[in-house]
């Protein structure tokens, strides 16, 4: 475990041509750095979704031949995933087709949600059956046992996310040609909107929009349902009722789990990062030669450190392009074995050199350890670590995998001790308050809890359909 693993990424199109198949393929591969475990796409056409999804990357799930499968369609979801709930197979993967009296839907979920236990007994109490043990399945169900009640496609949408607990930024496909979009209350997961000439797209991420030739419009706001028809918006504004505030956009987006070329809320991931370095740079300066980021999320962080600290700036690593985020690997062994062959140290810059190593977050301190200890290996006289992020100190129950706060060293260890455990000669952490300056222009509130505690994550109450319905 590198770092804090977080769940999935979503796509959806809705056009007035037929090319949403191919497109979402496109998105999808944009968007793998969110979760290499499996991926899915699920196009609708003349009243029935097909669906093909499995474990694997996205080039591997999906072939020429594969995509040559596909139906003609204007709506399609997609999905990749990384699990933070339920086992690797392809029983997991998204999206989930859901069938129901009049109809289909194909759901695709980022996030996690906290009471889908709860929800999944309740609906088998009902008679309904599942096949996986992925919490995106109850979410499916859910939705297509709440249209049935409600006898209306985008009121049963609404009334399931309503329902739902923690973090969910949700895309659905209807065999009504019909796509609708639905981020929590608080935004915990981005999702945003774009637009060309032939219709809409939503997105985890706008690097996705970019690869697709969309404009980014803006942000699926907190709360917000969005419906998409015929290559229109049909519906957007309506809320749900936040029934946890306080909270916001999780903060480690702009950490780690976005990509630079990425733009959330407002901020341009790329410049969040590099104002974390400027931040750094300034909260704990150090004598040193020069400054060099750990691929790939630590290197924004360490251009912004070097303007701030004058230090030049130089490469530390040479990545190895063909292995992929070490950290999405579902078992220990492979990741561990990943990161040993991913990045080698660049002597011929590092030698006897003071170096101000720059990395975006320390977990367990095994990384950490290994990295410092290869720099010294390949000559460096010095390193002096400093971390964009503060230290993580509490589990996080709305879409990564910290499960207990043992596995976690800031927990173990004071800062002192974890600078002597993994062999820096200092140690710098971004300090909370360092790092909201540095995502300042971001237009949502952020969750801190995994930093501090506040407001930390529950396990949500049971009778939760129940209690939807006493309300009707």
């Amino acid at each position: 475990m590198r770092k804090l693993n977080e769940e999935c990424a979503v796509f959806g199109i809705c056009l007035t041509s037929d090319e949403s198949v191919g497109l979402t393929y496109n998105a999808l591969l944009s968007l793998q750095h969110r979760g290499q475990e499996g991926a899915g796409i699920a196009a609708v056409n003349d009243k029935h979704i097909f669906c093909h999804k499995d474990v694997g990357l996205v080039n591997e799930v999906f072939s020429d031949k594969t995509l040559g499968l596909f139906p003609k369609s204007g709506v399609a979801v997609g999905h990749t995933r990384y699990s933070t709930t339920g086992h690797n197979k392809k029983e997991n993967m998204g999206p989930f087709v859901t069938e129901y009296l009049t109809g289909r839907i194909a759901t695709a979920h980022n996030g996690n949600i906290t009471n889908a236990r709860e929800i999944r007994e309740i609906l088998k109490a009902s008679g309904l059956r599942f096949s996986a043990t992925s919490d995106s399945e109850v979410i499916s169900a859910l939705i297509a046992y709440c249209i049935t009640k409600e006898r209306d496609t985008i009121k049963g949408a609404t009334t399931a996310a309503s329902l739902l607990g923690g973090s969910f930024s949700l895309i659905v496909a209807t065999s009504e040609d019909k796509l609708i979009a639905i981020r929590d209350p608080n935004g915990f997961r981005p999702l945003c909107l774009g637009k060309n000439g032939t219709g809409y797209a939503v997105a985890s991420e706008s690097c996705a929009l970019d690869a697709c030739g969309y404009s980014l419009v803006r942000d699926v706001r907190p709360g917000e349902v969005l419906v998409l028809e015929n290559g229109e918006i049909v519906q957007q504004g309506v809320r749900l009722e936040n029934k946890e505030a306080g909270r916001g956009l999780c903060i480690f987006e702009y950490v780690y789990f976005a990509r630079s070329d990425s733009v959330i809320d407002g901020l341009s991931v790329y410049d969040a990062r590099y104002n974390m370095g400027v931040v750094l740079a300034q909260e704990h300066p150090v004598d040193a030669d020069v400054v060099c980021g750990v691929p790939d999320s630590g290197l924004d962080a360490a251009y912004g450190y070097s303007a701030e600290s004058g230090i030049p700036l130089v490469a530390g690593f040479v990545k190895n392009r063909y292995i992929g985020r070490s950290f999405i690997y579902p078992d220990q062994a492979k990741r561990d074995s990943a990161v040993r062959v991913k990045l080698n140290p660049l002597a011929a810059s590092i030698g006897g050199k003071r170096i101000v190593l720059i990395d975006d977050s320390i977990v367990r301190g095994t990384t950490s350890e290994k990295t410092v200890r290869s720099l010294k290996n390949a000559g460096a006289k010095e390193v002096h670590m400093r971390v964009s992020s503060p230290p993580f100190l509490h589990v996080c129950h709305y879409g990564t995998d910290i499960d207990s706060e043992d596995k976690l060293i800031a927990n173990k260890m004071s800062r002192e001790e974890i600078c002597r455990k993994i062999g820096a000669d200092s140690l710098g952490y971004i300090s909370i308050a360092g790092l909201k300056r540095a995502c300042s222009a971001c237009t949502l509130p952020f969750c801190t809890a995994c930093f501090t505690g506040s407001g930390k994550s529950k396990r949500a109450s049971k009778d939760v359909l129940e209690k939807g319905d006493d309300k009707k």
